[in-house]
């Protein structure tokens, strides 16, 4: 048998060599980038301290509640901070942010976890909203444990917060695995009302700078996009304008809706039936169905000798026997 070891070491300087060409993905300060595992590990801990009850290992009482909450959010305060710092110090040795304060990263962490009693309220209406909306849910229990919707929309508006304390990375870090899991595309940035039911989810795609209001209801496959446009945005986000669309409250969308553009304004209480192509706003309380019929060329009119030739058969005629 012959020798496969000069074969491979020749293989390895190949790809060695392969790291001295100017492709933008030969950056070798790795350690100094954030660690994906590690930010998962963390927003997992975060979920956990959101539904401790559906999660947790042990019993719980009031009396162990507060050492279980600790439980996570230590480990979850020490691995963002680190994250958080690693992404940003990156952003600025790359000159794509300003230097910040040296505790910021800290700072962040404390003001998200001051927030989770809002978001486990918000998120307990997302719950009761998903419930009410679905006559195939069993309990409140079987939809935290199985709706691909409630796990996406979770890891949404943790995302979120880090999002609007312009953190880099991390935000969408969460939202791509959450992504990864679901099937459903929700950019960070989106700002979503609350009581927001995604029912079945696949192939949802939510924008960034989409603004939903309350009591909305999407079903699978409905886009929130923008129209194709050129990159116009800063690394700071200080250049973020309006791409994707607004959905006023207590609107329905159904499966396969494409609504697309920042100017585009669903009015609220409309329902968008399924595979509608929106472009330009609604008013409130409209009922769109289907795509607009798209104008057809005009028909030649025949002439006077076609009007008087008899009508040919169309295809194989039946038999007369």
């Amino acid at each position: 048998m012959s020798n496969p070891k000069p074969d491979l070491e020749r293989a390895i300087d190949e790809v060695v060599a392969s790291y001295d060409g100017p492709e933008e993905i030969n950056n070798l300060e790795s350690a100094a980038l954030p660690n994906r595992r590690a930010v998962i590990e963390a927003y997992h801990h975060l979920t956990q301290v959101i539904f401790m009850g559906f999660y947790s290992l042990r019993s719980l009482t009031r009396a162990n509640l507060r050492y279980s909450v600790s439980e996570h959010l230590y480990p979850a305060h020490e691995i963002l901070v680190d994250q958080i710092a690693r992404a940003r110090c990156y952003e600025e040795s790359q000159h794509r942010l300003a230097p910040c304060a040296q505790n910021w990263s800290e700072q962040v962490v404390l003001r998200l976890f001051h927030q989770l009693p809002v978001l486990r309220r918000v998120l307990a209406g997302d719950v009761v909203a998903a419930f009410q909306g679905d006559p195939a849910a069993g309990s409140i229990e079987e939809v935290v444990f199985s709706y691909p919707g409630i796990r996406a929309v979770t890891a949404h508006r943790i995302a979120h917060v880090l999002y609007q304390e312009n953190v880099p990375m991390i935000p969408r870090i969460i939202a791509e695995h959450a992504h990864s899991e679901t099937g459903i595309d929700i950019h960070a940035g989106a700002r979503i009302g609350e009581r927001f039911f995604i029912d079945h989810g696949t192939g949802v795609v939510i924008g960034e700078t989409t603004e939903i209001g309350n009591d909305v209801k999407i079903y699978q496959g409905v886009t929130l996009g923008e129209l194709s446009v050129q990159r116009q945005r800063t690394p700071e986000r200080s250049g973020r304008y309006k791409r994707h669309p607004t959905i006023g409250d207590s609107v329905t969308i159904y499966s396969g809706a494409n609504i697309l553009g920042g100017n585009t304004v669903i009015g609220s209480g409309s329902v968008i039936g399924g595979n509608a192509w929106i472009v330009e706003s609604v008013p409130p309380n409209s009922r769109i169905f289907g795509r607009e019929r798209e104008p057809q060329p005009r028909e030649r009119e025949p002439s006077s000798r076609e009007l008087d030739e008899p009508a040919k058969p169309l295809g194989r005629q039946p038999s007369t026997v």
